[in-house]
């Protein structure tokens, strides 16, 4: 299924049938039981678990998540659910969004409160919207390629003659022609089957990559879908003659994949915490809006690192700071006026209440209307831009699950609203926190080019996180403060945070020895031998690079510590891997197309220039 094997988070499924058989009278009962539903058992050690779990100690208890419905697929039943070893412990990554849904709870209900809003028995939840970018290749061409089929991305390829330097892909409009069509219909048709809306889809930047949106919701409903969606996505890609690949980088020198994560909080009947109109009219108080984005400001700039560490994936370390996603540094984007409100509400100049100016644009013609648009422009540079009503968090792969990302927003704002509370319990003015933590962190507000060097440079000056490193972002996760916050607002202990730690890193390890085997393979028994046939190209490099490759493998399977061997691993794929490459990508210059074995970019990446004829049938959206 293409890139299912090099996904981590992915879910784990135990199917049971509804069957009793009673020995006395030989009958066969198809039924399923309440306590069953309820409570599962299965082995908690064969499981990535960072220790928490042995062979000799392997119960692994799965219990029903009544936030997320249950929904029906071919003949299974499937029901979400949380899984814990015997004493507690989270083996999954449902358990600490779960718990820090609590927290955001909780405290979300202390401040509104403290703002002049009681809610009572309602809860305040965290609400997402998760875009799904994607590859699509021919799978004829996928399989003459052992990095794709085993590693989900490209280790080596030469750039073809064409890529995105024509601006020609996104948003073009889908070809009957071409099976990508006919295939994401099909994929939406399956998940409205499911009960999940994909209301968008689109071609993306790159040839071949494409784009789904969802309706937002509860965030751990949406998780659940999105794993099923990328499930999907792969299961029907394969009907229709191609390969789905969910790898942030697949190809080099063309836009790799992200999953953006639109990430809110409002009451649970609907009053949103980030629209300043709304929660100020709900709440009475005409700066309750500004004290609660201070509290998130507050939050990002504190634990920048966390947000970095959430979104380490592998594929990552290809694609932040790459033009084509934020760089590993982390700031949020208000826009002009809202900074320029809060600004004027740190200084103490004002307590007034933000309301965002309308923009009329009049195209000066009478067949367009003038029409409304939003009072703050687009930045798609900034990791965590405000996009009215919602934060954006841009950089996350999209290959993740995307639970530890929501769970860090949540737990990291959590905090601040708790501290906040604390010192309004303790008689501060809330304005005057507010106040005092917008001074403290007003640099972490930029709302300029992200992707400017001038700029990265002036921002890690001011001392916001820089991570460049998933390996080091991964290490933060143990860090005294981190821990501290996690454990402070009941979400992980320190044993899960370090277990966490250690499957990222070994994760990581992982991943970056399947790409040297694999780089290994496809120079001894492809390119080595194109090279013989052809007579021309860099032979005695080829050689010593396996050699390379072999030493460095050696040196990261004879370190002790995971981190040590994370940290070897990267030098080995973002160094050596990289020179080896030119290597090989040189000896694809020069050997003639007929003696090359691999499938090149030209007929991985076109769909549109290698398929045939339109479908015999006109497309179908949904049932009728």
């Amino acid at each position: 299924m293409a890139s299912s094997g090099v996904r981590h988070g992915q879910t784990g499924q135990v199917q049971n049938m509804m069957m009793k058989f009673h020995r006395s009278t030989n009958d066969v009962e198809f039924d399923f039981e309440g306590e069953n539903l309820i409570k599962g058992e299965t082995d908690g050690s064969s499981y990535p678990n960072g220790g928490l779990r042995a062979t000799h100690t392997a119960g692994g208890y799965l219990a029903v998540d009544t936030s997320s419905p249950i929904f029906l697929r071919g003949d299974t039943v499937f029901i979400p659910s949380a899984f814990v070893s015997y004493y507690g412990a989270a083996l999954d990554e449902k358990t600490p969004l779960l718990r820090s849904n609590a927290a955001l709870n909780k405290h979300g209900k202390r401040l509104l409160k403290h703002l002049g809003l009681d809610i009572g028995e309602r809860d305040v939840v965290s609400n997402i919207g998760l875009e799904q970018e994607f590859f699509l290749v021919p799978r004829e061409q996928y399989y003459r390629r052992p990095d794709l089929q085993l590693a989900g991305r490209t280790i080596m390829g030469r750039d073809a003659p064409r890529g995105q330097e024509m601006c020609d892909h996104y948003m073009a409009p889908p070809s009957l022609a071409n099976p990508a069509l006919a295939c994401m219909q099909e994929i939406q048709d399956e998940c409205w089957r499911l009960g999940i809306p994909l209301k968008t889809r689109h071609r993306e930047v790159a040839p071949n990559q494409y784009e789904f949106a969802p309706l937002y919701g509860y965030n751990t409903t949406q998780v659940d879908q999105n794993l099923m969606v990328m499930q999907i996505i792969e299961e029907v890609s394969a009907r229709h003659g191609m390969a789905a690949l969910l790898q942030e980088k697949p190809f080099n020198d063309v836009n790799g994949s992200g999953k953006h994560n639109n990430w809110s909080i409002a009451t649970d009947d609907g009053i949103m915490m980030l629209h300043p109109q709304k929660i100020n009219k709900a709440t009475g108080n005409p700066a309750a809006f500004a004290v609660i984005m201070s509290a998130i400001i507050a939050a990002v700039n504190e634990h920048g690192d966390l947000m970095r560490m959430a979104i380490a994936s592998p594929g990552n370390d290809f694609r932040l700071g790459a033009c084509e996603a934020p760089p590993a540094i982390v700031s949020t984007y208000l826009g002009d006026d809202m900074t320029f409100y809060l600004s004027h509400f740190k200084d103490g100049k004002g307590e007034g209440e933000y309301i965002p100016q309308k923009k009329m644009l009049d195209l000066g013609t009478h067949e367009v209307l003038p029409f409304e648009v939003p009072s703050e422009d687009r930045n798609r540079t900034s990791p965590f831009p405000y996009g009215g009503a919602r934060f954006e968090f841009r950089a996350v792969g999209s290959s993740q699950n995307v639970s530890m990302v929501n769970t860090v927003l949540n737990t990291i704002v959590a905090e601040k609203f708790a501290e906040f509370s604390d010192a309004i319990d303790a008689g501060a003015d809330p304005h005057d926190i507010a106040r005092q933590a917008l001074n403290e962190n007003w640099k972490v507000i930029f709302n300029g080019n992200n992707y400017d060097e001038a700029v990265q440079q002036e921002l890690t000056d001011r001392g916001l996180w820089r991570i460049d490193s998933g390996v080091e972002a991964i290490a933060r996760f143990t860090a005294e403060k981190n821990v501290a916050l996690f454990q402070k607002m009941k979400v992980l202990t320190k044993e899960e945070c370090e277990s966490r730690q250690m499957i990222m890193h070994d994760h990581y390890t992982g991943t970056v020895e399947i790409e040297a085997k694999c780089m290994i393979d496809m120079i001894q028994q492809h390119i080595i031998p194109s090279v013989k046939a052809a007579g021309v190209g860099p032979l005695g490099d080829l050689e010593a690079a396996v050699v390379s490759l072999k030493e460095a493998l050696g040196e990261i399977h004879g370190a002790e510590e995971s981190y040590k061997k994370a940290q070897l691993s990267r030098v080995l794929r973002l160094e050596t891997m990289i020179d080896i490459r030119a290597v090989c990508d040189a000896a694809e210059e020069v050997v003639p197309a007929n003696l090359w074995t691999l499938a090149t970019y030209k007929e991985l990446l076109f769909l549109d220039q290698h398929t045939a004829v339109a479908p015999d049938t006109e497309p179908t959206y949904f049932d009728e």
